[in-house]
């Protein structure tokens, strides 16, 4: 009896993690699957290592774009990342708004930058929600993003950085290769930076 209960347990909490409004792993640690290089040009190589995604430096950009499950509209995403070598971004993210994209910058513009690109055709050092976020090199940081059609917000390390209220406005990405990194997909750039833990859930309609 006791064996059945464990197993109805552990079978509940898979159910919870897996289901409507459950976390969903978007990378085993392991492998590449569900993920491919981004064909930047002259991009660094892109490798599985000590559990974690990593990408090496590109001339500049290199960066690994989603071709399985990934999260459209109303939802969350977190992952853990940071920069291994170099002095800019090590891991922003590209992710869907509704029927357009946006990317999450992660130390950009010499290092400590971070904000969304673009709203209404400025991009994150231009735009209000450029902030300064101050990254040590080797140490893990833990992000978590909130897109709705009303909002997008994020936090590191549970601090929040960003809250932009977008409805109404343009959202768009920054012209130039990023839009290779579409529907869902990371980069780096001029830097090694290193990602695990990528998990997104779908958030409740309101």
């Amino acid at each position: 009896m006791r064996s059945l209960l464990l197993c109805l347990g552990f079978a509940a909490v898979a159910a919870a993690q897996t289901g409507p409004g459950g976390w969903r792993s978007m990378f085993d640690g392991k492998t590449l699957d569900g993920w491919r290089e981004t064909p930047f040009a002259r991009h660094g190589a892109v490798k599985v290592e000590d559990g974690a995604l990593i990408l090496e430096p590109g001339g500049p950009m290199t960066g690994v774009t989603r071709t399985g499950d990934a999260p459209k509209s109303r939802y969350e995403v977190r992952f853990e990342a940071k920069r291994v070598r170099g002095g800019d971004f090590f891991a922003s993210v590209t992710f869907p708004v509704g029927d357009s994209y946006c990317t999450f910058v992660t130390g950009g513009w010499g290092g400590d930058i971070v904000g969304l690109s673009s709203i209404n055709g400025w991009d994150a050092s231009e735009n209000e929600t450029r902030a300064y976020f101050e990254f040590e090199a080797g140490r893990w940081y833990a992000f978590r993003l909130e897109v709705t059609p009303e909002r997008i917000r994020v936090w590191i390390d549970g601090q929040p950085v960003t809250d932009a209220n977008i409805a109404g406005r343009t959202i768009g990405l920054r012209p130039g290769d990023t839009k290779l990194c579409i529907p869902f997909g990371f980069m780096s750039y001029n830097t090694a930076g290193a990602i695990r833990k990528i998990e997104y859930r779908e958030l409740p309609r309101p």
